[in-house]
């Protein structure tokens, strides 16, 4: 096997104040608000920086705003969403200081929904008490990300890398930055930062069928890890109850606005069936709605169920939800004649990197904000609209922490080590890890999905320590490549996933284990350290 050894003088070395991986809401957020302090540089493997999960955000943000809501409501909402692992005092750190976050994103120039009055129009989704979800039409995430990122590209003290992937972090017993693969420049090459924060997203590419954006590979997790960070959790992740069920729109969310707004969810028979699984309905908790429509697909043998909207006229439905409607139309669904198919895909990821209410993980000056991040927030299962505003109150936090505490932690003067990597390259051999990559995404999506059994599991797990080893050698024998580095991630963190479920000896919030029926009196965190490198 050829390597390639760059020298010092080939190998580039970028230097930064602060390094965030990331351009969703989070990580942008972050950069407007570091940007007085210092050199900021964000990184992301988008060649175009639109695409996020936070853009792809249908139904809004929660915050308490109306006198007919009240904090105690929303925490006590998120609490009981989150199935008794929800970190009270981050819970309280976000509820309170949502309606700042907020005034933060008009201030910024994001537009909200308003009545006449020009009062706020806010809605209502499932597990919510309250009417407290501001939202602009159906396409809040969007609004909110090109509003954010616009004013980012305006500041000259915020500095964009398209086309940039993370492939391990620097730095042993602290993080001092990373190294990268430039796929326009076909190179590898490193950062260093005195501060490095990952606000890669989530996960739900490791999945068959998910609504997430086709980056969502668990980047940030799998470095987190290889570099000696905790993880957490990682079972949880949260399936959609709703996702347009359509060969040609596989990935398009209907966005739980729409049930908050009246839609009922009927089986093929044209039965209403949610208030069999719970009061509240169409509108009960994300976990237990995918259950029960998972329940209605398995008792039918039909591929889908369908959410109802006919209630609604047709002008009410352009008004209210137009991209959803024409998306729908231009399938040939009219949603306000006929209902629309429906399934559950993976959406969420609840668990991800250990960290505090700040974002520090358990490696100095690495730090893990947005959804990548386990903070406590979210608990066993996330309320609807709390994503959006963890983006903002978790780098709102570490902002904070950050300007008090940065004038302590210096640049790091240890130059990166050059890289070594193999030069050889095999185009059938890129075939082989695509079917990989589809070989993962099935096998979770069956033996890991939304019920799951130990033997699920178990096999699970004994068939993807295969893949492993199949994934090392791709990764130490084959030419660096961005697809070879999202299969390496999305390997490891499909693994993390597997034993984060086998540790869990209950059925929890979104996890339901057909062995473990039952929920036991004290929820704990299933914490996983690092024991071995992928």
């Amino acid at each position: 096997m050829n390597f390639q050894m760059a020298t010092h003088s080939e190998f580039e070395t970028e230097t930064c104040d602060f390094l965030i991986f990331g351009s969703g809401l989070a990580g942008l957020s972050l950069a407007l608000k570091l940007a007085p302090l210092g050199h900021v540089m964000v990184l992301t493997k988008d060649p175009h920086l639109t695409s996020a999960n936070s853009s792809w955000a249908q139904g809004g943000i929660a915050a308490v705003i109306s006198s007919d809501d009240s904090f105690e409501s929303h925490i006590n909402d998120t609490m009981q969403a989150g199935a008794g692992l929800c970190r009270r005092l981050v819970v309280e750190n976000t509820v309170y200081q949502a309606p700042d976050r907020i005034k933060d994103l008009v201030k910024w120039g994001v537009r909200f929904d308003k009545k006449p009055d020009l009062e706020f129009d806010l809605t209502r989704e499932g597990g919510h008490s309250a009417r407290r979800i501001l939202h602009f039409e159906d396409h809040t995430g969007q609004e909110i990300h090109k509003t954010v990122l616009a004013r980012c590209l305006d500041n000259p003290k915020i500095q964009f890398k398209t086309q940039h992937f993370l492939i391990d972090l620097l730095g042993t017993a602290q993080v001092s930055g990373a190294y990268i693969f430039d796929s326009v420049a076909n190179r590898v090459k490193s950062f260093q930062s005195r501060f490095t924060v990952l606000a890669t997203g989530g996960a739900g590419k490791v999945y068959l069928y998910t609504s997430n954006w086709s980056g969502a590979t668990g980047d940030g997790i799998a470095a987190a890890f290889r570099a000696g960070a905790d993880v957490a959790n990682l079972e949880f992740m949260q399936f959609h109850p709703t996702c347009l069920y359509h060969p040609n729109a596989r990935n398009f969310l209907i966005s739980e606005a729409l049930r908050g707004e009246g839609g009922d969810l009927i089986n093929c028979k044209g039965e209403s069936f949610m208030k069999k699984y719970h009061p509240m309905g169409s509108l009960a908790p994300r976990d237990i709605v995918a259950r029960g429509i998972d329940a209605e697909i398995k008792k039918s043998g039909q591929p889908c169920v369908f959410l109802r909207m006919t209630h609604l006229s047709r002008t009410e439905l352009e008004s209210r939800f137009p991209v959803i409607f024409q998306k729908c139309l231009s399938l040939g669904i009219d949603m306000s004649v006929q209902p629309i198919p429906v399934v559950p895909a993976a959406h969420y990821l609840c668990g991800g990197i250990v960290t505090d209410e700040k974002g520090q993980t358990s490696i100095p000056r690495l730090f893990a904000i947005g959804e990548t991040a386990c903070t406590g927030l979210h608990g066993a299962n996330r309320l609807a609209s709390n994503s959006l505003l963890e983006c903002l109150t978790m780098s709102h936090n570490l902002a904070q922490w950050l300007t008090d505490k940065q004038d302590q932690y210096p640049l790091s003067k240890t130059p990166a080590s050059p890289w070594e990597y193999p030069t050889e390259k095999n185009d059938d051999e890129m075939i082989v890890i695509h079917h990989m990559w589809d070989e993962i995404r099935t096998l979770m999506w069956n033996y890991v999905g939304i019920v799951r059994s130990n033997k699920r599991l178990e096999r699970a797990h004994h068939r993807l320590q295969n893949i492993l080893a199949e994934v090392r050698d791709y990764y130490s024998n084959f030419s660096i490549h961005p697809d070879i580095l999202e299969l390496r991630n999305i390997a490891l963190v499909a693994d993390l996933t597997i034993q984060c479920a086998l540790q869990r000896h209950e059925s929890r919030g979104i996890h339901f284990n057909l062995d473990f029926p039952e929920t036991l009196p004290a929820g704990k965190d299933t914490v996983i350290s690092p024991h071995r490198k992928v």
